[in-house]
């Protein structure tokens, strides 16, 4: 590889055989031969036009990858975005792997995208929250600070008062649910409460974010029984590498009770094939030990011999089409269980797909005559109260034993 050309920065200079290293990249991590070819046309025709303008990669940003794009009238929506998403993909590899510069960064970063990123960090490092925690958290901090008309220097002391935060909240809770006004609040004390801790706040102004009640929902939460559990690990086929991927996936939901965000995260040096143990990263940083019952630990090995491949991630489950790369997150999961129960012909509605086994092995264990703690202990719930909704499964159960009401005279 030329390295002068490529602190030149300028993609023009670029001999041919950085192509065929991105190229090769692309091989490697997957990519069908025919994918190959339409990349190589998309990166040479960005080449010539970058040439023709005397464009460099320095300058490559987002409006100029816009005007290559549209570059011709009449291009289709689907085959403009097919090729941004291409040149991204070919930046994102010159500037990991060949080391080439991006477009200058913004000069004027706001406070509040400076303190974002300071409570991004206090939740994953202070309070132990999950990615996916984040997900939810910062959204509506981001929408916070926007909001923020105040001019904001090293502290947020004048930015906010109890007024400023009710207003907030009732500007963004119209036309909204209960659980999302719940969760905005949520977000909010957390915000308000770190900014008091970082000393960006003379006083705590999370005691002014108002509480929103949630009653409990009064029917037991949605579960598979023991018969649908096996009809949907019946109907998945394991003659395909995607269908032996599954079944795995399938049995650690339906036998362990995992969430579906610990298996995205589980990795190769996660099981323990010796001590037959799987290691779990539960939620908060909870790390907990798990035994590799023997369906799960033959489907593992079937799917880690015979179709994981080579790969640079070190998780244990990857996509099926290129990138071979990990799973991006809980959705996927969500994805293949819903699949799963539709060729089973199992028909559950409502969110939380995976979610469904778990609710199934604590329903299982309850009606076996399993208490609340051990219940507890196995779906590893930090607080019994969250195993509690488990408790109105047994008031059904009741239904089929209980006596029939008496009637007047001793008849019915």
């Amino acid at each position: 590889m030329n390295t002068a050309t490529i602190q030149d920065g300028t993609i023009q200079s670029l001999p041919e055989n950085h192509l065929e290293h991105f190229l090769n990249y692309l091989r490697a991590a997957g990519y069908a031969e025919r994918t190959l070819r339409k990349k190589r046309s998309v990166t040479t025709a960005l080449a010539r036009w970058m040439k023709r303008r005397r464009i460099t990669t320095d300058d490559l940003d987002a409006s100029r990858i816009d005007a290559f794009v549209v570059r011709s009238p009449g291009r289709g929506k689907d085959h403009v975005n097919r090729e941004r998403a291409v040149i991204r993909l070919f930046l994102r590899y010159l500037r990991s792997a060949a080391g080439l510069k991006g477009p200058p960064m913004q000069k004027n970063v706001s406070a509040g995208d400076g303190l974002l990123r300071l409570y991004g960090d206090y939740l994953r490092k202070d309070r132990g929250l999950a990615e996916n925690s984040l997900r939810v958290y910062v959204p509506f901090i981001r929408a916070l600070l926007a909001s923020q008309s105040t001019p904001m220097g090293g502290t947020f002391a004048e930015g906010f008062n109890t007024m400023a935060i009710q207003d907030f909240i009732l500007s963004q809770s119209r036309n909204r649910s209960a659980e999302y006004i719940r969760l905005l609040a949520i977000a909010l004390r957390s915000f308000f409460r770190f900014l008091f801790l970082a000393g960006q706040m003379t006083h705590d102004l999370s005691p002014s974010v108002p509480r929103v009640c949630k009653y409990r929902q009064s029917l037991p939460p949605a579960f598979l029984s023991p018969d649908e559990v096996e009809r949907v690990l019946a109907a998945t086929d394991r003659s395909t590498p995607g269908g032996r991927r599954d079944h795995a996936i399938l049995l650690l939901l339906a036998r362990l009770g995992l969430r579906a965000g610990e298996i995205v995260s589980l990795k190769l040096d996660d099981i323990r094939w010796r001590a037959g143990e799987i290691i779990i990263s539960g939620k908060g940083g909870v790390v907990d030990r798990l035994p590799l019952l023997s369906d799960i630990g033959e489907a593992l090995a079937a799917y880690l011999r015979r179709d994981r491949g080579v790969s640079a991630s070190r998780q244990v489950f990857l996509r099926t089409w290129a990138p071979h790369i990990g799973l991006t997150g809980p959705a996927a999961v969500g994805h293949i269980v819903r699949q799963a129960l539709v060729r089973a012909e199992v028909r559950r509605s409502g969110r939380g797909a995976a979610h469904l086994f778990r609710h199934g092995l604590a329903t299982k264990m309850i009606r076996q005559g399993a208490s609340m703690s051990e219940i507890a202990e196995v779906l590893r719930h930090r607080s019994q109260t969250t195993t509690a909704i488990y408790a109105q499964v047994s008031f059904e159960a009741l239904r089929s034993v209980a006596l029939p009401w008496p009637e007047i005279g001793g008849a019915r």
